[in-house]
Parts: structure tokens; sequence; C-alpha cells
């Protein structure tokens, strides 16, 4: 029987060796003839030309079956477990969840084996990567590109003073910017659209380190024979750090901008998101902090940067119920000076955040976004950290004296959307017409899409989904990758501990399409299965990976497994919670808005009943919050003209309904500022706050001029906020010190309306603890009867009081003192606009 030879090579594309025992899997028997029991193969361990581990081994199957179709796979070990499926990738069919990689078997050329390739990631496979030759130790350089629609395409560099190259439309203004005695080098096309330079045809690539550092950018003759420049989406650093954008212009004193400021011509004025890209190597770090140079001057190897990233020896929290969530927009920081906060303004902060107590922070988005002072949803490279903020080596500083203090850092990461200004970046890539536009969803054909003059309409195509830009192309398997990949590099590179994913819910529901908002339900069945590829792809290289879900749609799929359906994140956003709690401004709105209703100062009742029921609800995978920089810095306050006004209420600000904070008012406020940390707290979900709500933060977030209203936190901390921190402080230690108080059991137990009531249960094997909350104006000082045949008899211990002295308080309580439990009768004294603590006495 004659045989065609298949060579089988799975490419990790991650530095450490997690992997062990690799096998292949495939549709054919032990004669190499087509069969439906897949059959074993041992693979071996290679190290790809990327300098990581891979997996290698050959099949010989029977050369009858020229043109069949075989599928095939690898089983592997990981940190997750052992015989586990190693291809998270599904096909692309709407139909199916299947995961296996496929190939028609032909006929061998040149006696050449067929070779048959999956990549895990691909993060050191596009872009500016080391490139391993063979009996070479150090690299040489490979840069690759996707550019599928591509008639051609070269890598030009640029010079380091000012970052940026104009189109060719310009080239004979001797500032354009392109580098002159380096390139351009030709890249080819391989058969998956991916563009590469070869070191036999551009020999000067063999040394890596001679182009370290230097900023290039891709030459791309798209489909219609434009010639246009574009970033590297791949790339580790993009060289701008401030806001201008030249729109293809070169550098010039005779170019002005539209406010007649002449630009400076260096890469510090740039908007990054159009400047160029840097090529860097990923595998050395720099030693110091900073320098007063670019480039840095001081590197160690990786592994030499983060071998004491645990010195202090302080747990980092490996389960999503053992963190206290500090919702931390850096940009946010740096009081008092003339510039965003930066990550140097961030590490300055953690003793602070030590002294508070919570053990995560979750950084606002961090990958390279539009303009320096910005939320950071806007994002257009995904491998790239915003430079103003520091770039990409201060985020490790920042993450490794994160950990040595025991707190763990979640990432915001935005796979919604792109950067809506995104031109040199995902925007036409590579060609002019819509439905190519390969970053971009795109229904038809652009020629179908008419205004009611019969002009074309070609933005009709493109697919909205409630977020700021057009939805991304996610039936296409190098996009999908592409969010992957820079997930996992921010998890191996960076150490980052897990993501909150940017609304979720535009992925797998909101897709509509732009021309006449009807459902696309293609791109919602695609959105599910990137996030189901994204989340197995973190959980089989890390399987403590923290990852957490801004969704909206309440689907109980979102953390459930993947295999039985669901899309595999630990837990969900709960922002009905937040609206029961606190609710945005807008009237009309079907929510409890317990604080700033309280915050009138009347005694009608408050909608307890329907609080209590999100509260219960915090008991399915929720991370609950009284205050977010969504509901800080996008709440609807009022109808104006155009609709509604836009106008940041931070909590204490709603717990008074602005009224000025002075005197009692101050006093009510805090204490309901009091009672929505407690509920959040004591809640049978994660707890997250934002910045500032720990000392009463009360000037306007808002996404347009947060920079004009920060907070000083250190400062404040030591005046008028001093007695709110210490509250923070004692409540989130006692969450910390008692697993009945982190576990999801939790039952509430009494409501009423008309008295401002609510108690609930919680509790673990160890332990059982009852919660009393009251936005009652007047306190229950003679006691307050409570039945329930639920409260067991016996005695109860207040272990927390929220009207403490301490916190600004009355004092009004139980003074730590044991009050029995009868046939489910209790009889607590209940503080004004607040909440005890008590917990079951073991005898």
């Amino acid at each position: 029987m004659a045989t065609i030879t298949v060579q089988f090579i799975y490419f990790t594309g991650i530095k450490k060796a997690i992997f062990n025992n690799p096998r292949l899997i495939g549709t054919w028997d032990e004669n190499g003839r087509y069969s439906q029991q897949w059959r074993s193969h041992q693979m071996q361990q290679i190290i790809g030309e990327d300098g990581c581990p891979g997996f290698q081994t050959t099949v010989e199957l029977d050369d009858s079956q020229v043109g069949w179709l075989f599928r095939w796979g690898v089983m592997l070990d990981s940190p997750a477990g052992n015989n586990l499926w190693g291809i998270p990738t599904e096909i692309n069919d709407r139909n199916s969840s299947d995961r296996h990689r496929s190939f028609t078997l032909q006929s061998p050329e040149n006696g050449q084996s067929q070779q048959e390739r999956y990549h895990l990631v691909h993060s050191r496979r596009l872009g500016a990567q080391p490139y391993y030759l063979p009996g070479e130790s150090q690299p040489a350089l490979r840069f690759a590109v996707w550019s599928p629609n591509a008639r051609n395409v070269e890598v030009v560099f640029g010079n380091s003073s000012s970052g940026y190259i104009a189109d060719d439309f310009f080239r004979d203004d001797p500032d354009f910017g392109m580098n002159p005695h380096l390139g351009p080098f030709p890249m080819s096309r391989t058969e998956e659209g991916i563009w590469q330079t070869d070191v036999t045809v551009s020999p000067e690539l063999a040394n890596f380190s001679r182009f370290d550092h230097i900023p290039y950018m891709f030459r791309i003759a798209n489909e219609g024979g434009r010639v246009v420049y574009r970033t590297d989406l791949y790339s580790r650093c993009q060289i701008g750090k401030g806001n201008i954008n030249p729109d293809g212009k070169p550098f010039s004193s005779r170019y002005q901008d539209e406010q007649g400021t002449p630009f400076s011509g260096k890469y510090q004025d740039l908007d990054g998101t159009k400047s160029c890209s840097v090529v860097i190597n990923p595998d050395i770090v720099t030693k110091r902090f900073q320098e007063p140079v670019w480039p840095e001057q001081e590197f160690i190897p990786e592994q030499e940067f983060w071998h004491d990233e645990f010195s202090l020896e302080r747990h980092i929290p490996q389960r999503v119920e053992d963190l206290v969530i500090y919702e931390l927009h850096v940009g946010s920081l740096g009081y008092g000076h003339d510039r965003p906060g930066n990550f140097e303004d961030a590490i300055a902060l953690l003793p602070y955040l030590v002294e508070l107590g919570i053990n995560a922070v979750e950084l606002l988005p961090m990958a390279e976004f539009r303009d320096e002072v910005n939320w950071g949803y806007e994002t257009s490279h995904y491998f790239a950290l915003e430079y103003s903020a520091g770039g990409r080596d201060q985020l490790k500083h920042f993450v490794r004296e994160c950990h040595r203090h025991g707190i763990a850092v979640i990432l915001d990461v935005v796979y919604n959307h792109f950067n809506p200004d995104g031109e040199r970046a995902e925007w036409a890539y590579d060609s002019d017409i819509p439905e190519h536009n390969i970053y971009y969803w795109y229904e038809g054909n652009s020629g179908d899409y008419f205004y009611s003059d019969s002009r074309p309409f070609p933005e009709g195509g493109f697919v909205d989904n409630i977020s700021t830009g057009y939805a991304p192309r996610f039936y296409e398997e190098m996009v999908r990758k592409m969010f992957i990949s820079s997930a996992v590099t921010l998890m191996e590179e960076f150490h980052v501990d897990g993501f909150r994913v940017d609304q979720t819910t535009s992925m797998h529901l909101y897709n509509q399409l732009h021309a006449d908002g009807s459902p696309v339900g293609n791109a919602n069945i695609f959105g599910a299965k990137f996030l189901r590829e994204w989340t197995r792809t973190m959980k089989l290289i890390r399987p403590n990976a923290l990852l957490i879900a801004e969704d909206h749609s309440d689907w109980d799929k979102v953390t459930e497994l993947p295999d039985v359906g669901g899309l595999g994140f630990d837990a969900a956003w709960y922002a009905e919670f937040y609206h029961h709690l606190i609710g945005d401004a807008r009237p009309g709105m079907a929510y409890a808005k317990l604080i700033p209703t309280a915050g009138y100062g009347t005694d009608e009742p408050l909608a307890m009943d329907k609080f209590a029921g999100a509260l219960g609800w915090s008991a399915h995978n929720k991370v609950v919050y009284h205050e977010s920089h969504d509901e800080a810095g996008n709440a609807y306050y009022e109808q104006g003209e155009g609709g509604y006004r836009v106008e940041s209420r931070r909590t204490i600000v709603a717990a008074a309904n602005a009224a000025q904070l002075i005197g009692d008012t101050r006093r009510y406020a805090e204490a309901r500022c009091r009672f929505a940390l407690g509920m959040s707290m004591l809640s049978a979900g994660t707890p997250m706050f934002l910045m500032g709500e720990e000392i009463g933060a009360q000037k306007p977030y808002r996404f347009g001029d947060f920079i004009n209203n920060r907070e000083d936190l250190l400062g404040d901390r030591q005046t008028h906020g001093q007695k709110l921190f210490r509250f923070y402080q004692d409540l989130i230690q006692l969450r910390r010190n008692h697993s009945g108080l982190r576990s999801h059991l939790i039952d509430i137990l009494y409501v009423h309306n008309a008295n401002r009531v609510i108690a609930f249960r919680r509790w673990d094997v160890t332990e059982e603890f009852l919660v009393v909350a009251s936005l009652n104006n007047q306190p229950f000082s003679s006691s307050y009867t409570i039945n329930n045949s639920r409260i067991g008899d016996g005695q109860w211990r207040e272990i927390f009081n929220s009207d403490a002295s301490l916190y600004g308080g009355d004092s009004i309580g139980n003074f730590g003192f044991n009050i029995s439990a009868t046939n489910g009768y209790i009889n607590p004294i209940v503080p004004a606009n607040g909440f005890v603590v008590f917990q079951r006495q073991r005898t």
C-alpha cells in the first residue's frame, strides 16, 4: 500500500513549557485509512522558530484517499488537568461548536510531506518577533502581518525623533519621516494571507538587536492598488504618547492643526494609535522603573525581573469569591499634576490600598487607546500598553509591586469594538471595499444599501452592537485569535491575574444591522463562539485565571462551562444590584433606587422588596457594586435639549440628592454610603467599588472631564474622609476574615418596605451570620422584631455595627452583646441608615 506522509505541528506560542504528554488524535485507523474512530499518536516536543515549545509527529495515510477530508486535534496535560483537548478553536460553522482541525489529503509535491499546523496563540507569530535560525543562539527578526486582500506588503522604518511616516502623497516633503538608511524590506504572502519577511532575501534581519526599539510600519498596496501605511496590530509598543493626529500628513512647521498650532514633530506629541509601531524584545524588561532617556539603556532578562515577584510572601487570591475589588482608573490619579495619572502614581498608591484592605485592583483598559485623556475603551492595539501611562515595562513593574503587596491585578479589556478613529489601525486595513474590511463584520455587498434617493450607503452593511463602534468580524478566526493572543500575552508576559471583559452582551446578544436595525443572528452566534474560545484558552493555560464578564443579559450560560454550552466566565457584573441600590438618575426607571430615594429625607416606604430580589440573586456568580466607572460617569441626570444630559453623581452625592454636604446632611449621607457598601460587601456576590468611594469622593467622574475632577485620595483619607475610610477598612476585613461571608449562600429572611428594613442570613459549613439593615431615618432603639422560622434558636453576637462612633455614627446598636433567638423570633436594636451583623454562637 502506497502512503502519503503528513506532518502535524502544534505550536503553543508560549515561552513556558506548561504542556506535557501531547498526543495527536485523528480520523484514521492503523492502516492510514479514514475511520470514525479517532486514533492516537504520541508527539515529540520541539522548540519552534519562535523560541517556544511545540509538538510534532508524522502519520502515513493511504494515498488512495487523496481528496478525502480528515479531522484531527491534540490531547495534552496542562496546569488545568490531564487529558485535555488542546484545540480551543471552534469550527467556523454557526450550527456547531465542535473543536477540531481538518485537512484534505493531497498528492505530494516535489517529494515534500504535507504539513498541517495549529497555533494555539499568535502572540509570537505575527508582528515584529524574534526568530531563531537553525544553529543560532541569538535571534533574527521576522515581520509578519495578516493582510489577505493586499497586492503587496513591505515593512518600512521611521526615525525615533518624529515616530511618524507620512502618506506617499507627501513624500516630496523632507520631513515625511521615512528612514532612508534602513529598509524597506519585501514581504511574501502565505496561503493564509499572512505576509512575512525572509532573512534569506533580507539578510540584514539576521540580527534582531540591530532593530531593537526602531519605529516601523507596513506599507501596503491594498486591494484596489492604493498605497496605505498601517501600524502593526501585534505591536508591543506604539511610540506616540500625546494626542496629535497628523492625518497622513508629515510633521512640518508649514502644517498646522485645526487650531493653527504648529506640530513640533516629536514623537511625544503623537497619538499612539496613529504613530509608528516599535520593535520590542519581549524577553527583557527595563531594570529600573523609569529612565530619563528613550529607549531605556538598562534591561534584564524577564526571569530575573520576576524572580522576587512574591518576595513579601503575601497571598494572592485565587478565586473570584475571595476578591474585594478596587476599580482603579490610572488616568484619574496624579492629583495636583498637569497630566493624566500614570503607573508611577499607581505604585505610589499601593501602601494606601494595602491599608484599605482590598486584595484586587481592576484597571480600566490600558491597551493603546486614542488620545492621552481617556477612560481607555477605544482600543486600537491590543498588545501595546498605553504609552502616556508609562507603557509596557512600567505595567510589569506595577504588577510585580501589586503581587509583592498581596494584590491581584485584573485588567479591563475591550473586544466588542475597536477605536472608532482607527485609520492606520483596524479600519480598512488592506481594502477600501466595505465587505472586505477584514476586522469588521459586514453583511452582504456594499451595493445593496441605499439612501431613499438611491445613492449608495455602503456603511449600511456594518453591524452595530450598542457600543462605541461597529462590531468586529468574529466569524474570522484571525480576528478572534488576535484578541485571544493579546490576553494570553498579558497573562504570560505581564503576569496579569485576570480580566474583566467589557460588554460581552454586545457580542452575543445586541448585534443589529446598521442600515435598518434588524437583528444579525450570526454575529451573536459567532460572538458567543469567540467568548467560549477565549475563556477555554485562558483556563487551559492558567486554570486560576480570574475571568469576569460585564454582561447585562442575566443569562445563566455566561458563567457556565463551555462544555455544557456556557461562555466560561467565573462571574458577571450585576448592574441590577446597583440600580436597585443606587440607580442612575433617569426618571421613571423601574428600580428601587434605595439610596437616592432615602436621600430626599422623607419617610415614605422604600422598595426594599425589589432590592431583596437583587440581593438574593447575587448568589449566582455575580460581581456586585454600589458604584463603578459606568454608573459614576455615564449617569443620566435630566432631560434637556437633544436628550438626556450626562451628569455624574458619586454615591455620597446621590445619598443627599446633591444637597450641600455639611453638618447633618453629610452625616446622613455618609450613613447611607455605609449602608450601600454593607449591602455589596455582605452580599453573596464578589464586591467591587470605584476608587474614591472609600473617602467619600464627590466630584463628578465623567468620561469627558475626569482630568479636571480628580480627588486627593491620600489627603482626604487623613481629613474629612478619615472615618469613612476606617469603615471601609473594617468591613473589608470582616468579609476577608470569614468564609461564611464569602460563600454563595444567602437567605432573605425579612423585608418591610414601610419600615425600610431588610434582614438576611449568610453562612457556610463553619459559621453563620445574620445581617439586619435599615434605611429608616430613625433608629429602632427599643429593638425591632424579626420573625422567620429559618432563624435558628440560640445566641447571636453582634460583631459589626455600621453606626459605631468611630465611623461617624451614633453608636446605636447591641454593643457587641449576645441576643437570643427563640422560635424564629429575634429582637435586635437597629440603627438608622445602617446595619448590624450578628454571628451565631456555637455551643
